[in-house]
């Protein structure tokens, strides 16, 4: 088998306070099952960079793009506008090696503030739940739903979190996690910075 190039792509862990500000809520959808790629489980909102999301910017950054994507695939996939401005990068997942579909997807926080309507599109997503990462993770320690393994670090990384201040605070500081280690394709360069 021949190795797939992987396809870059955005990934926004949507997170809000709960309605007693004690913990936080992550949005989490359920893929249709009929899909090829991580049919029927649970994921955050997002999909791959169009050529769409490339042609706004001369310069061609991927990063700018998955910034692009992030923000569509989320209207797209939940009915939520989220502000490319309030996206905090947090983490690059490459699909490993001889696998039938690649990604190399860029990883987002997007914390709100303000309440929303989640509206999914019943067909690609069927369904959505806010659900603590916690609570998240024990489901499917329970086998009560399938979480992909980027979806379960990344719930990981945050389930110690209480409040939106302190999850942003310690992102901000934390180096930005790739997987694999050394994945050629995380290109920071990319980020224009």
């Amino acid at each position: 088998m021949t190795d797939i190039k992987p396809v870059p792509a955005a990934t926004v862990v949507v997170i809000r306070e709960t309605a007693n500000k004690t913990d936080l809520e992550v949005l989490l959808l359920r893929r249709n099952s009929k899909l090829v790629f991580h049919g029927g489980h649970w994921v955050f909102p997002g999909g791959r960079v169009d050529a769409a999301d490339f042609a706004l910017d001369e310069g061609g950054l991927e990063y700018k793009a998955a910034l692009r994507a992030a923000v569509r695939e989320t209207k797209e996939e939940a009915g939520i506008n989220i502000d490319i401005d309030e996206l905090l990068h947090t983490a690059h997942w490459t699909t490993p090696p001889k696998l039938p579909r690649r990604f190399c997807t860029w990883f987002f926080l997007c914390p709100l503030k303000e309440p929303v309507t989640v509206v999914v599109d019943n067909d690609e997503i069927l369904e959505h739940r806010w659900i603590t990462p916690r609570d998240a993770l024990a489901d499917a320690a329970a086998d009560k739903w399938v979480l992909p393994r980027p979806t379960m670090v990344t719930l990981r990384d945050i389930e110690m979190h209480r409040s939106l201040e302190e999850l942003l605070e310690d992102a901000r500081q934390r180096d930005i996690h790739v997987f694999p280690k050394d994945s050629a394709y995380y290109r920071p360069q990319e980020m224009g910075c």
